[in-house]
């Protein structure tokens, strides 16, 4: 199972949900917006110590019974948050990290692109494709 959510700043509202499987997509999105006021309250706490780190992978924020849940903020506080199975014990920190930051660079060439508007839902066929090979290589 893995779920990639982008969320924009101030709102929280997101810009791209994934998740595999579809049929419990309400329950990951409770989760994922449940997972956004920890990351909320990771920033506050880190307050500028945030800003001057060039790392921005909050890391593992909280584990469930089911489920373990990533989070990543980008210098433009957009949030990437990932739920993966907490029965996958392949997955360790630095290929989260590694995926993160695959995640952040297809975002950032979304953002490069003219015709993408800010705060838009994402629809890219690139995209697409790097979040698909990532749930390939996790399921």
């Amino acid at each position: 199972v893995l779920v990639n959510v982008i969320c924009s700043p101030p709102q929280n509202y997101p810009l791209y949900i994934r998740s595999i499987p579809t049929e419990n997509e309400l329950k990951f999105h409770y989760t994922v917006h449940t997972s956004l006021d920890v990351v909320d309250e990771k920033i506050s706490a880190m307050g500028k110590a945030l800003v001057d780190q060039r790392e921005l992978y909050l890391g593992l924020l909280y584990p469930t019974e089911d489920y373990k849940v990533y989070g990543y903020v980008t210098n433009s506080k957009v949030k990437f948050v990932m739920v993966v199975d907490s029965s996958n014990t392949a997955l360790r920190d630095n290929e989260i990290r590694s995926m993160f930051r695959k995640l952040h660079n297809s975002y950032t060439d979304i953002m490069c692109n003219p015709f993408y508007n800010p705060g838009d839902r994402i629809h890219s066929r690139a995209f697409d494709n790097t979040v698909n090979s990532m749930m390939m290589q996790v399921c």
